[in-house]
């Protein structure tokens, strides 16, 4: 049976999200189907090298908060040839927020993005914007004014968009697995399920295959915006909160064979 080491921060106080209780829930699945060992995202690194199969991070919390020793887990995985799931070449929040500028340069559906005020003129004039660090997440450091500032390079400013609601599509590899939104735009891990349409499937599909990741787990935020489209908000493929607890028990079940499949897919490549 293939052995994993899962990578997870079971104390890690996220706001409206219990990432122990997901993570407990969904290694209590895998184990049937893995071994598992679970370690802290910073003991990774060293306990890696002790004949696993593969490294499996999943809520291991905000890198920033532990970027050396990510960095250097990152680095050591990528020397040795470990696997690594998701693997380390996604394109989007795992490799920073540049993203967001070159889809916006790109033209793809997102909220338009500079990292420099003097280049607010490329913006949608809008009465406030936000603002946030380049190298953030989880809306730390996110403020919002009518006078956008701050080092160029190290900011990210938008046009803050008064969004009807926003909403998340979940994929396992390239495949929808399901979509919750937000009721109540103020209140964002407050969700419901949400059956996406046609064009919403396909606006999501659109930064799935665009980061070209082989197998993983991804989760593509957008927001409803006053014309009716959909932005991107983020894309999230370093280890996203799934928010299995608010599935029906068939939904999880669904999910957790698509994990396994694509787990072993990943394995055998």
């Amino acid at each position: 049976m293939p052995q994993l080491l899962y990578v997870t921060d079971l104390s890690y106080p996220a706001r409206g999200r219990r990432y122990g209780d997901e993570d407990v829930f969904l290694t209590s699945r895998l184990r049937t189907r893995f071994e598992l060992a679970l370690c802290h995202p910073e003991d990774a690194e060293a306990l890696m090298p002790r004949g696993f199969d593969a490294v499996v991070v999943r809520n291991s919390g905000p890198v920033l908060h532990y970027q050396e020793a990510y960095d250097s887990f990152r680095a050591a995985a990528l020397a040795t040839g470990t696997r690594v799931y998701n693997p380390l070449t996604g394109r989007g929040d795992m490799a920073g927020k540049q993203y967001l500028l070159d889809l916006t340069a790109a033209g793809y559906p997102v909220i338009p993005t500079v990292d420099d005020a003097a280049h607010l003129d490329r913006l949608p004039q809008a009465p406030t914007y936000a603002v946030k660090p380049k190298q953030g997440a989880d809306s730390i450091g996110l403020t919002f004014t009518p006078d956008p500032s701050g080092p160029a390079g190290e900011v990210l400013i938008q046009p803050r968009v008064d969004f009807a609601y926003e909403v998340s599509f979940t994929y396992v590899d390239d495949t929808f697995q399901y979509a919750l939104y937000t009721p109540d735009p103020t209140r964002r891990w407050e969700l419901a399920p949400y059956e996406p349409t046609a064009a919403d499937l396909a606006f999501a599909a659109s930064f799935i295959s665009w980061n070209t990741l082989s197998h993983g787990i991804q989760r593509v935020d957008a927001c409803r915006a006053p014309s009716g489209a959909l932005l991107l908000v983020e894309l999230e493929d370093l280890n996203p909160y799934l928010s299995l607890d608010l599935l029906p028990v068939e939904a999880q079940d669904r999910f957790v064979d698509a994990l396994t499949a694509s787990l072993r897919s990943f394995l055998e490549a």
